[in-house]
């Protein structure tokens, strides 16, 4: 947790305090067994329901169908809003969803909670973090640089892409960060996230895009709609190798590889900059505790921190599988982790 102080941002720990029913009715519709199911629908982001992920959604799937005996149904989609709406309304189950995503689903109905989060490279919490990056095309990186190091003085004024405002490492974070440093300058003290939603003229940036997918928001970059873009490196990882830099640092340069799938078939050899770096809490599996009973929600945390899912090279990729996966290891101590609600307290306070 202590990775997310390197936030531009004073994020402070909320106490998380839960009211008890006052009336009995509430109480016994509360304490309700829930109805048994015979399936379990999964909804996925638009990030994880492209077709090179197939495979790795099904084999989870299958995990989940042989501890569960349910069937498993998955549900991709091209909207985040979708995923979020599906797992809150009850017509998902289960969703992988990014912290701000979980938030929200959160928000609308408390009985969804969070089942995992994939570990760091530490196989604990302590460094279970993923990266936000702000990024430009390879060649306009030198407008952005501030000695030996970089800067985003100059992100103002540009055509930018996030990937959803339902994004944590593409638009939460970022725009958290954004705000946070030019409302250090008189001209901008007055800055929300609020402002960099819509472009134009007297407008922080000149033209916003969404990208509806990390994926989406990487190629209004290379193909020059965007000037800046914000998008993580778990979501691009399948498509992209380290051309030059070190791994996740400002100044590193990512190509587009050979073999990339769509939507980067035609981007192959394009590469971009990063010019800044923050990390975000790892993204959980969320349940819907209304829809899942007590017994199938033990047997999911069970499956997904059991080796029957860590030694599973087709869920928790080796670092060295050239393979297209979710999840890939570095250390080869990644496991999945439980996880409580407050634990996403951080991420929630950005809202604040």
């Amino acid at each position: 947790m202590k990775k997310l102080l390197v936030l531009a941002i004073s994020l402070t720990l909320a106490a998380v305090v839960t009211g008890c029913a006052s009336k009995a009715g509430d109480a016994e519709k509360a304490a309700a067994p829930v109805k048994t199911k015979d399936t379990i629908t999964i909804a996925w982001y638009p990030n994880e329901s492209g077709a090179d992920l197939k495979d790795a959604r099904d084999e989870l799937g299958k995990v989940i169908e042989t501890a569960t005996g349910k069937k498993v149904e998955h549900k991709t989609t091209t909207d985040y809003i979708i995923a979020i709406e599906a797992i809150a309304s009850g017509n998902a189950d289960l969703a992988f969803m990014g912290p701000q995503g979980y938030i929200e689903a959160n928000a609308k109905n408390k009985k969804v909670q969070p089942l995992v989060v994939q570990s760091g490279e530490s196989g604990t919490l302590d460094d279970a973090v993923y990266y936000s990056w702000l990024n430009v095309r390879k060649g306009d990186e030198e407008a952005y640089k501030s000695g030996s190091g970089f800067a985003i003085d100059n992100i103002a004024g540009k055509k930018f892409s996030f990937v959803s405002n339902s994004s944590t490492s593409g638009f939460k974070v970022p725009s958290a960060a954004i705000v946070s440093y030019f409302s250090k300058q008189d001209k901008y003290k007055k800055l929300t996230a609020d402002d960099l939603i819509q472009g134009g003229k007297d407008k922080f940036f000149s033209e916003v895009l969404f990208g509806g997918s990390h994926q989406g928001a990487a190629v209004n970059l290379l193909t020059g709609k965007a000037d800046v873009a914000a998008f993580c490196d778990t979501c691009v990882s399948n498509y992209v190798e380290l051309s030059s830099g070190t791994a996740n640092k400002a100044g590193a340069v990512y190509k587009i590889k050979q073999g990339a799938a769509e939507p980067f078939n035609t981007l192959i050899g394009k590469e971009f900059s990063l010019i800044s770096v923050t990390p975000v809490l790892n993204s959980p599996f969320a349940v819907n505790t209304s829809t899942i009973s007590a017994e199938d929600q033990k047997k999911l945390k069970d499956v997904f921190t059991s080796d029957v899912v860590t030694k599973n090279p087709k869920i928790l990729l080796p670092k060295d599988s050239k393979d297209s996966g979710m999840f890939k290891q570095k250390s080869g101590k990644e496991k999945f982790l439980t996880v409580e609600d407050a634990w996403f307290n951080p991420v929630r306070e950005l809202s604040k």
